[in-house]
């Protein structure tokens, strides 16, 4: 199957992933769903894939979905839970990759077979966790920031354009921190420079096609 097609079937399963944990479990489910993306897209985001012609990490799509279920927050409870969610999501990324550190340092048995394969994957982790945690937390808050001003410039109307705006200018503080923090070194500079766009592309077309989900997050709040 074609990278283009699984982007999107796994477009739609990861942001109905989040209403449907919002529908059962509310703003607890979201911030289990914030846990679990912030881990499984800082594993995924060490894949380079070409899609639409491009060349992008994956993890896109679960990143993006964070701010889904920030923003779901911030409509339906307020700031103060939004951020209590992305110190949740903080929290799990850091403590998961200490576990692993401590993990691939233990001396495996002579049966075993698994352990090459995650020391290839979680050496590479702390750098890239590092770099995301910094880019998480301050393209996160950013984006808070900028949904409640804009609710509140727009006195509550509006909710496509402070969903899509505030996290437009806030993932591509993401994209670019992270990038740096995560790939100086590793690529080249059109390389970095290519990540950055296409990344940052992938996640706006995620922006603004969560949209209807948000708007179906707040009917459900409501009824």
């Amino acid at each position: 199957m074609p990278n283009e097609i699984l982007w999107l079937i796994f477009l739609i399963f990861d942001l109905s992933a989040v209403i449907l944990m919002f529908k059962l479990w509310g703003k607890h489910g979201l911030y289990a769903m914030i846990a679990s993306s912030v881990i499984v897209c800082n594993i995924q985001v060490l894949v380079t894939v070409e899609m639409f012609g491009m060349v992008a990490t994956l993890g896109n799509i679960v990143y993006a979905s964070i701010f889904l279920s920030t923003d779901i927050l911030s409509e339906c409870f307020g700031k103060k839970e939004a951020r209590k969610g992305v110190w949740i999501g903080f929290f799990c990324l850091f403590w998961s990759m200490i576990a692993m550190q401590f993990a691939i340092r233990f001396i495996p048995d002579a049966s075993d077979f698994i352990m090459p394969h995650l020391k290839e994957i979680f050496s590479l982790l702390p750098r890239v966790s590092a770099a995301s945690l910094v880019a998480y937390l301050i393209s996160q808050h950013h984006d808070i920031w900028a949904f409640h001003l804009l609710k509140k410039r727009t006195e509550g109307r509006y909710l496509w354009l402070r969903n899509n705006l505030s996290t437009a200018v806030s993932q591509l503080i993401d994209s670019t921190v992270f990038t740096l923090g995560a790939f100086w070194g590793v690529f080249g500079s059109s390389e970095l420079l290519q990540i950055v766009i296409t990344t940052y592309l992938f996640k706006i077309v995620v922006a603004a096609l969560d949209t209807p989900f948000i708007y179906l997050a707040r009917k459900l709040k409501s009824a």
